[in-house]
């Protein structure tokens, strides 16, 4: 009835949606979900009943964060579709019972699947498989009881024919690698606990009858991302060592991601001097250990690199110009490159530098020249501090890539040169320094506009140049080189941080100002950011940055208080497409006037905020709950009591679960002893894409998976 009031509204107006072209409508329908498609638009009328059943709308079915999907859907889904589908993503649908997954045998034609985060056992799996022959590419996970010997001969017969496998281990285990014996690519995400949550320490031996040897021959990519813990080093190296026996001799894509120590053993030493002498790469990253001290990169060979990752690394500039870059002559493909906490990538050398040294600005110059078609750069978690040489700031010389796509960079590198041996500029707001009866402070006032301000030089300073150089960023993060979350992984609450670093001082409001240019900007990340002052740059950011889908604050302006708030509140007004909001500060208060302003980002999914010693209105999430229909994930971890975190929690999940599927809420005291053991019991999509602070600028290779 609404479909056909509307078109007789628009009849009247002389435009009816009906008379465009089928190609214009098609294009048009490709932005509604797959399931809203085929369970209701193409009942409207015979055209778009027609046009809802295209090749083009059929062929790939997208549910991974389609959160209002639910089983009874699935299965319409699949009985209306299924034969004509032949690519299916669930990943991250962990609300969906297990034997939705039954539903999936439907599916014919299936050619690529991805279940991470699905409940999938291996009975119900080798079910599933049986009936997909087309199969070829394939994302599951491998949960503790999960027994290679319940699969059946068909099951293993469509494995063998798999070509890409996405594996997440959250046990010791081969899982169904031994039975992909076509292996192209091999992805592998190590989540495994070193404890149970009996407390019983966990052995990376592979479970009985995981004998299997794995079949690398025919592989190409090899990718592992390890969490915390022994366990997972132990069971990664049992995957290496086939590897070190023979490397595979089309291998182009070696990337192992693993943080802390990983130490160098006599199997990965001749993995790595094999294929120094067999392959050529096109993409790299190691454990830090392994690069560390050796001579490894001069004798690895390149083809058409397009990434690189040396994550925390003492590579000195100079190794890095002179064994990866090459003089610039290889480097022109290259269109992603990590150098996270690599304090002297931009050094000459390290032997004798500190790390607040100042960089050289001919490294950076010769990086920019050789890889000018980077599209994702992140320089974080460095102190790259620029000398006061005219032209050579980094800023300046980063100006140069107009491809980038997405950018990281520590606080103290966009500070203009003298800029941080100036005393901050004080303004009348500021409690004064003085003996004598106490002064009540208010809500801090702040320009509403950029030509209110005090500070006349903004638009001279090399970052708002930068910033005005790179038109189409759309991903962007800011991080203080010494900052680290309230709430690390697997590990206590942090309770004290590291000061900030001294270039990084006079870093506030006018640089946040600057970041308003990036009109398709979808993603920031502002943290340890401590001349703030009023937070008036926020403002204009939700004002002219209409695309931003994710925020992340953290530790901006003084500790004791929340300075921003009033402009937080401002800026929230205007974030309509706003998806994810990550808020860490010290005594940050979520009352009333907060989740009223919050109330405005009518798109907002997932709600995440740490704060030590912050306090929060239970009646006042309560009503933001009720009124933000599509909040699916509410993450807090405060300073409030176990009983008042737990009675909201509860009240939340009472009042909503029926209504939203996926409605995830953990509310617990952030420096609560039993943290650890709430933690792991959150999705891996949201832990892993919000609620744990982490830069991931480059964090991995660009379309490693579909």
């Amino acid at each position: 009835q609404e479909v056909v009031s509307e078109e007789s509204e628009e009849e009247s107006n002389g435009v009816n949606l009906m008379e465009f072209s089928d190609e214009i409508l098609l294009h048009i329908l490709s932005y509604v979900p797959c399931t809203d498609l085929v369970l209701n638009v193409r009942r409207t009328c015979r055209k778009l009943a027609t046009l809802c059943l295209d090749k083009s709308l059929t062929h790939t079915v997208l549910l991974q964060k389609d959160y209002k999907v639910n089983k009874d859907k699935v299965k319409q889904l699949m009985r209306d579709i299924g034969k004509e589908i032949y690519q299916l993503n669930m990943a991250g649908c962990y609300w969906l019972p297990s034997s939705t997954v039954d539903h999936v045998t439907r599916c014919k034609n299936l050619v690529k699947l991805n279940l991470s985060g699905c409940h999938v056992t291996s009975l119900r799996l080798s079910k599933m498989l049986s009936t997909l022959q087309h199969l070829r590419s394939l994302a599951i996970d491998v949960n503790p009881g999960f027994d290679a010997s319940q699969l059946s001969s068909e099951c293993k017969a469509t494995l063998s024919r798999v070509s890409e496998l996405k594996q997440t281990l959250y046990t010791p285990s081969y899982g169904v690698v031994p039975c992909c014996t076509s292996l192209e690519k091999l992805l592998l995400y190590f989540e495994i606990l070193d404890r149970s949550r009996e407390g019983f320490m966990l052995s990376g031996q592979l479970m009985v009858g995981e004998s299997n040897v794995p079949h690398y021959q025919n592989l190409r990519i090899f990718y592992a991302r390890l969490a915390p813990g022994y366990v997972n080093q132990e069971v990664v190296r049992l995957y290496l060592a086939v590897l070190s026996d023979r490397t595979p001799e089309n291998l182009h894509a070696f990337l192992i991601s693993a943080p802390g120590s990983f130490a160098e053993t006599g199997a990965t030493k001749n993995l790595l001097d094999s294929m120094a002498r067999n392959v050529r790469l096109d993409a790299l990253q190691l454990p830090k250990a392994w690069i560390n001290g050796s001579g490894l990169l001069q004798h690895l060979k390149f083809n058409n690199p397009f990434y690189f990752s040396f994550s925390r690394c003492t590579l000195s500039g100079g190794h890095l110009i002179q064994r990866v870059i090459n003089g610039g002559k290889d480097l022109k493909s290259l269109t992603s490159l990590n150098l996270s906490g690599c304090v002297h990538c931009l050094a000459p050398e390290s032997l004798f530098r500190k790390a607040e040294d100042d960089i050289d600005s001919s490294i950076l110059e010769s990086l920019v020249v050789s890889c000018c078609n980077l599209r994702h750069l992140n320089l974080s978690a460095a102190h790259h501090h620029s000398s006061e040489s005219i032209g050579n700031h980094l800023c300046q010389l980063l100006s140069r890539l107009k491809h980038l796509l997405s950018l990281a960079l520590p606080v103290c590198s966009i500070t203009d040169v003298g800029a941080s041996v100036e005393k901050p500029p004080t303004t009348p707001n500021l409690v004064p320094q003085t003996f004598g009866r106490k002064v009540r402070i208010g809500i801090q006032t702040y320009p509403k506009n950029l030509g209110d301000q005090t500070n006349q030089k903004i638009e001279s300073s090399v970052f708002w140049a930068l910033m005005g150089s790179l038109r189409f960023l759309e991903t962007l993060e800011i991080i203080g080189s010494s900052f680290s979350s309230a709430m690390p992984r697997n590990e206590p609450a942090i309770r004290n941080s590291l000061p900030p670093c001294v270039r990084a001082q006079s870093v506030g409001d006018s640089e946040v100002a600057a970041i308003s240019q990036l009109t398709y900007l979808q993603s920031l990340t502002l943290a340890q950011l401590p001349n703030i002052l009023t937070g008036s740059g926020l403002v204009n950011i939700g004002l002219q940055c209409q695309h931003l889908r994710t925020l992340s604050l953290a530790n901006l302006g003084m500790m004791g208080k929340v300075v921003y708030m009033s402009a937080l509140m401002d800026m929230l007004k205007h974030c309509k497409c706003l998806r994810d909001l990550r808020l860490e500060q010290p005594y940050f208060c979520a009352g009333a006037q907060f989740f009223q302003a919050l109330s405005h980002c009518s798109s907002l999914q997932r709600l995440c905020i740490v704060s030590r010693s912050g306090t929060l209105q239970s009646d006042a999430v309560m009503s933001f709950m009720a009124s933000c229909l599509e909040v699916i994930m509410c993450h807090m971890f405060m300073g409030e009591s176990l009983t008042v975190c737990k009675n909201l929690q509860q009240s939340i999940v009472r009042s909503f679960q029926a209504e939203r599927p996926a409605l995830n809420v953990v509310i617990f005291p952030l420096l609560h002893e039993d943290l650890t053991e709430v933690i792991r019991d959150v999705p891996m999509r949201h832990l892993d894409e919000i609620t744990l602070f982490k830069s991931r600028v480059a964090e991995e290779p660009p379309n490693l998976w579909w």
